[in-house]
């Protein structure tokens, strides 16, 4: 990830149109199905990997949420347009510019500016093709983010999606209280 962080833009997936058609994947990213075997690192619990492969997949979880941390900033700083910029070609097809940019903002009006955010989780999620997510291997990065018409911290979600070339990239953003 790191190299490919280096050498490509994140952009956004096609998972992005589920913020705007309130998907069931962008408001629960925890909870999902896995009805394809994952890959072997994945399939067995952390304790049952090698050293190796739990250093891996630390340096996967910090440099995925390093990403999800730059788009967070994008958005914090209003540029959600820059992220749609981004966006793969199967992407602007689904959904238009203004429209992800206002989806957003609207979401982002209702709980206000971030004031805070916590530690990052990073989950793994697997889908087939046929469902409400486009087939493929997600990250999933979740913030507890404070913002500022919120009293308790909201779950700040940025869902990545590893794409046929074999690049992460970003598939969705939402913000969702923690019973919603």
């Amino acid at each position: 990830m790191r190299q490919q962080t280096k050498s490509t833009r994140v952009t956004l997936a096609a998972a992005v149109a589920l913020l705007v058609a309130g998907s069931a994947f962008a408001q629960q990213p925890q909870a999902q199905p896995q009805p394809q075997p994952r890959p072997a690192a994945q399939a067995a619990p952390q304790a049952q990997l090698t050293p190796e492969q739990q250093a891996q997949l630390a340096r996967q979880d910090a440099e995925i949420t390093q990403a999800a941390q730059q788009i967070v900033q994008m958005i914090d700083g209003n540029r959600t347009g820059e992220v749609w910029d981004m966006a793969t070609v199967r992407v602007k097809s689904m959904i238009p510019r203004e429209t992800f940019v206002q989806e957003v903002a609207n979401d982002r009006a209702r709980v206000g500016a971030a004031t805070q955010r916590g530690q990052a989780v990073v989950t793994r999620s697997q889908f087939q093709a046929g469902g409400q997510v486009p087939e493929g291997l997600y990250l999933n990065v979740v913030f507890p983010t404070r913002f500022a018409n919120t009293p308790e911290a909201v779950r700040e979600l940025v869902s990545f999606r590893l794409d046929e070339d074999r690049t992460w990239r970003v598939s969705g953003y939402s913000v969702r209280a923690n019973d919603q």
